[in-house]
């Protein structure tokens, strides 16, 4: 036969789940146009990194209006 479960008590089960917690995102200023974005990543509203443009961003939001033109 099955032998049921040991009952946990309250205390054990919130110590157990404590590591699943959401955890703060550390946002950093983006230094060409000052918005928050995620370190080490290419800023979404200007498209740059380290000082550099990576993204064209103004050609991509170009590209959709067309698209949303044609459809």
């Amino acid at each position: 036969m099955v032998v049921p479960r040991g009952h946990k008590t309250k205390g054990a089960q919130l110590r157990r789940r404590s590591h699943l917690r959401l955890k703060n995102i550390p946002l950093v200023f983006c230094e060409h146009c000052g918005h928050e974005k995620l370190p080490h990543r290419v800023c979404k509203v200007c498209g740059y990194y380290k000082d550099k443009e990576v993204v064209n961003v103004l050609s991509k939001e170009l590209k959709k209006k067309e698209k949303q033109r044609k459809s």
